[in-house]
C-alpha cells in the first residue's frame, strides 16, 4: 500500500514538474521582448545577470550575413526562422561613377524566389536606367553649358551691332520684332530663357504581352491557400467577373516602360517615377514567372537613393526606414502597408476582397502586408498591389546623423525612436551598430529574419565613395547550426564574384554589384 502511495505521489510530482518546465519555457520565450524593453529603460542602472546573459547570447547569429562600407553597413540574421528570406543591397556609388547611392531591403515570404528576383532583376534594371539617365543628364548639362556660353557671346555681339545701327532700331520699332533680320537675336534670347526638358516628347517603349485569363491552376492554388477561412469568403474568387488581371498595366498588359529621357525634368532625375515604373515592370515579370511554376512567394521592397542633397525612399510593404537627425529626432522614411489601414482596406474591398484577423489582420486571411511584389494568387485580383509610396527629403533641411533601413523582424521588437536611440549609442562600432541592433532585436524575442542597414552622415553630409574598393560582404555560420539541408563550403574563406545578372545562391549574402562576396563557414547552413 505504501509503495503504491509513494508511486502515485512520484507520478504526480513528475507531471507537475513537466508542466512547470513547459510553462517556464513558454514564459521565457514570451518574456524576451519584455525583458528587452526593460533593459532599454535601465540606462544608468546596474543590469541584472539575466539581461547580461541575453545581451551576450550568440544564438541569434548562428547564421548571419554582413557587409561594411565606408559610410554604410548591413547585418542580417536567420533568427528563429528555418530559412533566410531577407535580401539587402549596399551600393554607395552606382557604377562607381554616377555619384548616386542605392540601398534596399527585400523581405521575402512564402519562399526566396520573389526576394531573389527583386534583388537580381529589379535592382539590375534600376541600375541600368539610372546609369542611362545619368549619362543623358550629364550630356544635356554639358550641351546647355556650351550653348549658354556661345549664346552669351553672340548676344553681346548682336546687341553691340544693334545699338550701333539706327536703321535696325527703326526696323525693329516698325515691325515689332518680327523682321527676319532680327530673328537670330530673338532666337538666341529665347534659347537662354528656355529650360531643358524633353518630357513633352516622352513616349513609351512598345511592350508586348498577351492578355491572360485566370487559370484553373490559379483558382485551385488560391482556394488551397484559403482553406479554413470559410467557403463563403472563398466564393468571391470564383464569382468575380473581372477575369482579366491588371498587373500594373491596363487590361492585363505589361506596364509601360519609358526611355531615360522621360525621367529628366528641369535638370534633375525624377527618381520617384523611375523607381515606380521599374518596380511595376519587375512585378509583372515576377508574377508571370511565378505562374509558370505556381510559385506563390512574394517580397516587400524598401529602396533608398541618395543623390546630392536629395534622399528618395520608395516603399512597398512593411519593411521600414527611419532617419535620425542632428537633434536625435526619429523621422519616418516610410509607412507600413497594412490591410487594416483605411485606405488599404477600402482598396481591397473595392477589388472584391476582404481582410480577416488571423493573429494579425491579413489580406483574404493570408497575407499580413497589403502591398508586395509577387504573391500572384492575390495579385491577379489586385487585392495585393506593388505600387510604391515615394517620399523625398532635402538633406540640407534635415541634417541627418544616420538612416536605418530594416525588415519587419526588427520593427516587431523596436519602435522607430528606440532603434534610433540604440544606434546612436553604438555608432562607434565598426558596423555602426547594425549587428548589435539586429542581435538585440533577436534577444527581445523577434521570431522573424532580421536585416538592419545603417547609413551614416558626417556633419550632416553624405560623401560618395567607391563600393568596390571599400568593403566586402561576409556570411558567417557557427557549427552550432543544427539539421541542415545543404552542406556549406569547408571551413575557411572562399571568394565568389557575383554579377548583376547571376542569381545568388539561396544561402548567399544578398550583396550585389562590383563587390566580391566572401563566404566563411565552419558548419552546415540552410
Amino acid at each position: 500500500m505504501d509503495i503504491q502511495h509513494h508511486h502515485h505521489h512520484y507520478i504526480s510530482f513528475r507531471r507537475s514538474l513537466k508542466r512547470s518546465i513547459s510553462f517556464n519555457a513558454a514564459v521565457d520565450t514570451w518574456s524576451r521582448g519584455l525583458l528587452g524593453r526593460i533593459q532599454a529603460t535601465l540606462s544608468g542602472r546596474q543590469k541584472s545577470n539575466r539581461l547580461k546573459l541575453l545581451e551576450a547570447s550568440g544564438q541569434g547569429d548562428h547564421q548571419s550575413w554582413e557587409a561594411i562600407r565606408s559610410q554604410s553597413s548591413a547585418y542580417a540574421i536567420l533568427g528563429r526562422r528555418p530559412r533566410m528570406e531577407d535580401r539587402f543591397i549596399l551600393e554607395e556609388n552606382i557604377n562607381n561613377n554616377t555619384g548616386i547611392s542605392f540601398f534596399a531591403v527585400f523581405d521575402g515570404h512564402g519562399g526566396e524566389f520573389a526576394a531573389d528576383f527583386a534583388k537580381d532583376i529589379l535592382v539590375k534594371n534600376i541600375y541600368n536606367k539610372v546609369i542611362e539617365t545619368t549619362k543623358l543628364l550629364n550630356a544635356q548639362k554639358l550641351e546647355q553649358k556650351h550653348l549658354s556660353a556661345a549664346n552669351a557671346a553672340d548676344v553681346d555681339k548682336d546687341y553691340v551691332e544693334y545699338d550701333a545701327s539706327p536703321y535696325l532700331k527703326r526696323k525693329a520699332s516698325r515691325n515689332d520684332g518680327d523682321n527676319k533680320e532680327n530673328e537670330p537675336l530673338v532666337r538666341r534670347r529665347d534659347s537662354l530663357r528656355k529650360t531643358t526638358s524633353v518630357n513633352d516628347d516622352c513616349t513609351a517603349r512598345k511592350t508586348t504581352g498577351d492578355k491572360k485569363d485566370s487559370s484553373d491552376v490559379f483558382t485551385m492554388q488560391l482556394n488551397s491557400l484559403l482553406r479554413g477561412v470559410g467557403n463563403s469568403k472563398n466564393s468571391f474568387f470564383n464569382n468575380n467577373n473581372n477575369k482579366d488581371s491588371n498587373l500594373g498595366g491596363e487590361d492585363g498588359m505589361p506596364p509601360q516602360q519609358f526611355d531615360a529621357s522621360c525621367y529628366v525634368e528641369n535638370g534633375k532625375i525624377n527618381f520617384g517615377k523611375l523607381i515606380t515604373d521599374e518596380v511595376l515592370a519587375a512585378d509583372h515579370k515576377l508574377v508571370e514567372a511565378a505562374k509558370k511554376t505556381t510559385n506563390i512567394a512574394g517580397t516587400t521592397a524598401l529602396i533608398a537613393i541618395i543623390h546630392g542633397s536629395r534622399l528618395i525612399v520608395a516603399n512597398v510593404g512593411d519593411s521600414r526606414g527611419v532617419m535620425c537627425n542632428a537633434r536625435g529626432v526619429a523621422i519616418p522614411l516610410s509607412f507600413d502597408h497594412k490591410p487594416q489601414q483605411v485606405r488599404e482596406r477600402k482598396r481591397i474591398h473595392d477589388a472584391g476582397g476582404f481582410i480577416a484577423f488571423r493573429g494579425v489582420w491579413r489580406v483574404a486571411g493570408i497575407l499580413a502586408t497589403s502591398r508586395a511584389l509577387g504573391d500572384y494568387p492575390l495579385k491577379d485580383k489586385n487585392l495585393v498591389i506593388a505600387n510604391p509610396d515615394i517620399l523625398t527629403f532635402d538633406l540640407n533641411d534635415h541634417k541627418p546623423t544616420f538612416l536605418i533601413l530594416a525588415s519587419d523582424g526588427l520593427w516587431d521588437t523596436f519602435t522607430n525612436e528606440e532603434a534610433c536611440s540604440y544606434i546612436k549609442e553604438h555608432l562607434h562600432e565598426p558596423d555602426f551598430g547594425a549587428k548589435s541592433l539586429a542581435l538585440q532585436s533577436y534577444n527581445r524575442g523577434s521570431v522573424d529574419n532580421i536585416t538592419v542597414l545603417v547609413i551614416i552622415f558626417k556633419n550632416g553630409m553624405y560623401r560618395i565613395g567607391s563600393s568596390s574598393s571599400s568593403a566586402s560582404a561576409t556570411q558567417q555560420s557557427n557549427s552550432a547550426a543544427a539539421s541542415s539541408s545543404a552542406t556549406a563550403p569547408a571551413a575557411g574563406s572562399q571568394t565568389i564574384n557575383k554579377h548583376l545578372n547571376e542569381p545568388l545562391a539561396k544561402s548567399a549574402a544578398s550583396v550585389i554589384g562590383n563587390t566580391n562576396l566572401n563566404r566563411s563557414n565552419s558548419g552546415r547552413a540552410k
